[in-house]
């Protein structure tokens, strides 16, 4: 596969392009996103779905300066595809040939169902979950998929979406009780089999909705991939979207960019959860064309990533590690100090999982700054790692790596992120732990040792003499008071 790959995805509403840069077989990250509210859908649905002339001007016009930026940034390969409104077009042709000659693109049109699998494909792999149901609201349609123990079990597509349902039904008349007709419908055709307690909610209209929820709470993580939230107690608040007059969006946190659509978004994503049973809902920043990129890169995988590979872990060790060699150390050492004391304040090994990583990158940010190394590793992790953790996972990792040194995190360092991270007991043993890794690797000579823990003795032996680190540890700072004797 290429190592710079662009993925454009040409919606009902907007075009859209991402370039995606590898960094190892798996591994990969974003390194640019561009976005074109083309509308090719606009005054389609009442002209017997036909694209419009200036629809398709636009989106050419877009096109052609995203192969542009894909040059610019030598890509070696593109995947384009078409969604709902060119694939119900009956003059696409004329949009599709014209792409081709004017521009060398082929553009791939895909169907209702394989729209939603590449959102599956894209939540599966790149979100912390394992049963679900995928909703993609799209200018033209609306896209849902069934994943069961990890694996997609059944996609489908209705004819819902907000320019579609703009033009049906609130352009003229706003009858929004003729559009709730439609909207049941269209539900009345959903197998009973899609009915799901968790709501993956793709694509703009989920998006906007869970930035007004974020702002409106005052969330302390600026991440909307993985942000969640209940339904039921969100459910007033999407209302006050739906009947808002236009220029009391922005009051409720909606982009303006948003506002065309946004009522009819939201009028259709409440209706689709009420009818699914869905008590909680959780935000991917990755839909179609993550999902296409995944659905390229895994084609010998089954689709999926190995199990517990995480490409955001990987792409950061890859381009931020300068010593694999330390970190694959820090890892180890910190796995047999929590063998010896998670039964201290761990004992359902709850936070295992965000130890390891977080002694994985202790160090990513000395490519950065040597001497504020900590701070770095810290802003990167938080910032960076994006995919396939929860939330509170990625704070509780930023925070370890930004008190692994001798001193504990405080309350005032750790306040802004406080409603993320685990008690206070739970943070700074794991916070210990890091730092007595990277002390008993002082030498960097990567020591085997074992340890044991009993009657408040905490018991290290190795073959190295460990000599720098008996001199460092007693400048540890320990989450309670205990001994620590080398033999």
């Amino acid at each position: 596969m290429a190592k710079r790959t662009a993925i454009i995805d040409i919606g009902s509403n907007s075009v859209r392009m991402i370039v995606v840069e590898r960094t190892s077989r798996f591994g990969f990250y974003l390194i640019n996103e561009s976005k074109s509210r083309v509308r090719i859908s606009e005054g389609a649905y009442e002209n017997g779905g036909n694209l419009q002339p200036f629809a398709i001007e636009r989106a050419i016009k877009a096109l052609r300066e995203f192969l542009h930026i894909a040059k610019a940034l030598k890509v070696k390969k593109i995947l384009c595809v078409a969604t709902s409104a060119v694939r119900d077009a009956p003059n696409r042709h004329i949009f599709l040939s014209r792409a081709k000659k004017e521009l060398a693109l082929h553009i791939k049109v895909i169907d209702g169902e394989r729209e939603a699998l590449f959102g599956a494909i894209a939540a599966l792999n790149l979100l912390p979950i394992s049963d679900g149901v995928t909703l993609d609201i799209g200018g033209g349609s609306s896209e849902l998929a069934l994943i069961k123990d990890r694996k997609i079990l059944q996609t489908l597509s209705l004819d819902l979406g907000t320019v579609r349902l703009k033009e049906l039904f609130f352009d003229k008349e706003k009858n929004i009780e003729k559009a709730l007709r439609y909207i049941h419908n269209q539900l009345a055709t959903l197998p009973p089999q899609f009915s799901s307690k968790l709501l993956i909610g793709i694509g703009g209209t989920a998006r906007a909705i869970a930035q007004a929820i974020m702002k409106k709470e005052e969330y302390p993580l600026d991440k909307l991939h993985g942000f969640s939230f209940d339904f039921s107690k969100e459910k007033k608040f999407i209302d006050k979207i739906i009947t808002a007059p236009v220029y009391k969006l922005k009051k409720l946190g909606i982009k303006k960019d948003r506002y065309d659509t946004i009522k009819e978004g939201a009028l259709i994503f409440r209706e689709i959860s009420k009818h699914l049973g869905v008590k909680e809902i959780i935000t991917s920043g990755a839909g179609v064309r993550e999902g296409v990129f995944l659905y390229d890169l895994l084609r010998n995988c089954h689709y999926t990533f190995p199990h517990n590979f995480n490409p955001s872990l990987k792409s950061l060790l890859d381009r931020f590690c300068i010593d694999e060699k330390q970190s694959i150390c820090h890892y180890k050492l910190s796995k047999k100090l929590y063998e010896a004391l998670f039964n201290e304040f761990d004992k359902k090994r709850a936070y295992e999982k965000v130890l390891l990583i977080a002694a994985k990158l202790l160090n990513i940010g000395t490519m950065i700054d040597f001497y504020e190394h900590h701070k770095h590793s810290s802003y990167i992790a938080l910032n960076d790692l994006e995919y396939g953790f929860t939330h509170q996972e990625i704070a509780t990792i930023a925070i370890l790596v930004r008190f692994h040194k001798k001193k504990l995190p405080n309350k005032e360092e750790t306040a802004k992120l406080s409603a993320l991270l685990p008690s206070k007991s739970i943070l700074e043993w794991l916070s210990f732990i890091l730092a007595l890794a990277e002390t008993l690797n002082r030498d960097l000579s990567c020591p085997d040792i074992q340890v044991t823990f009993t009657k408040n003795l905490l018991q290290i032996s190795s073959s190295h003499p460990l000599y720098l680190a008996q001199e460092e540890i007693k400048n540890l700072q320990k989450p309670k008071a205990f001994a620590i004797q080398f033999v």
